[in-house]
Parts: C-alpha cells; sequence; structure tokens
C-alpha cells in the first residue's frame, strides 16, 4: 500500500478527536472574527486553500464522501438526472430521500456515486455542494463558521487550512 494512503488513513483516524479537541479554541476565534473581521481576510483564505490544496490529493482522503452527503439542489437534480437520461423524479425516486430541513441529500452514505478508487461516477455533473467543498475558498467566509467547524472533522485540508489561519489572521 502507498505510504500516502497510510498516512490519510492514520491522520482520518485521528482527525475526529483533533477537531474536538480544537473546536472550544476555533469557535471562540470565528467568533472573534465576526466581531471585528481583517479587510483582508478573503484573499487569506483563497491563498490558505490554495497552498492546502497544492499538496492535498482528495482521491487519497474521499472522507467526505464517505462519511456525509450534500444537498441537491434542483438545479443539481436536473443537471445529474439529464445524465443519467432520467427524468428528475425518477432520480430522486432512486438516490435521494428529504432529509429533517426539508432538502434533498443521499438516502446513504457512503456516497452511491463513489467508485472504490476514490472516483466520482458523476464528477462531471456532480452536486454543488460537492464541487464547493470544503467551501474553505468561498467569498464572506466568516458567514459560514458554523458548517467549517463540522468540516474540519470531516476534512483534513479543512483542519489544516482553520489551523494555519489562526496562526496568520490576528
Amino acid at each position: 500500500m502507498n505510504s500516502y494512503i497510510c498516512l490519510m488513513e492514520e491522520i482520518l483516524k485521528n482527525l475526529p478527536k483533533q477537531a474536538k479537541d480544537k473546536h472550544n479554541e476555533s469557535k471562540k476565534f470565528f467568533a472573534k472574527l465576526k466581531k471585528k473581521q481583517p479587510k483582508n481576510l478573503d484573499r487569506i483564505m483563497q491563498d490558505l486553500h490554495e497552498e492546502e490544496f497544492e499538496r492535498t490529493d482528495c482521491l487519497t482522503c474521499a472522507n467526505c464522501c464517505k462519511t456525509t452527503g450534500p444537498l441537491f439542489t434542483n438545479k443539481d437534480i436536473e443537471r445529474i438526472s439529464k445524465f443519467f437520461k432520467q427524468k428528475p423524479q425518477q432520480f430522486i425516486d432512486t438516490y435521494l430521500r428529504i432529509d429533517e430541513d426539508n432538502d434533498y441529500v443521499l438516502q446513504q452514505v457512503p456516497c452511491t456515486f463513489l467508485d472504490e478508487d476514490n472516483k466520482c461516477f458523476i464528477y462531471d455533473v456532480r452536486p454543488k455542494a460537492c464541487a464547493e467543498f470544503p467551501h474553505t475558498d468561498r467569498k464572506k467566509f466568516q458567514q459560514i463558521s458554523n458548517l467549517t467547524l463540522k468540516n474540519v472533522a470531516i476534512c483534513p485540508a479543512a483542519f489544516n487550512i482553520v489551523e494555519e489561519m489562526k496562526k496568520r489572521v490576528k
């Protein structure tokens, strides 16, 4: 087995505990950011995101696809059902359910569209939530701090970005 894959397995095994240990510190940091946002926060986040994903290969991890499911918007459903040459309702009936927030989500995890090699069968038409995950490069990043606090327990890259962010943003 590739040593990078073994390393990723070790990282994923420890990630939930690391995220839990840092949760209160991160929560306080984000609360402080909401009160007084640095002018260049979006630029810093973009840089941190790009730096992290230069060294992170999502195909060695795919923990997001294995442990959580995205929300499917109506546009996602239309695009993906067209890809499968199905009517939207047929796609919904086959793959989705409505969750407690009244959103369309996968019927099960790991993701139905995840291949054994961690590649996505529907990558070119994947849901917007998947394409944007872990959302660490979006504008007005501080508005999604609650989502980010959840994502650091799922995504090693998101965890690293937040930890580096705490060092760089004073």
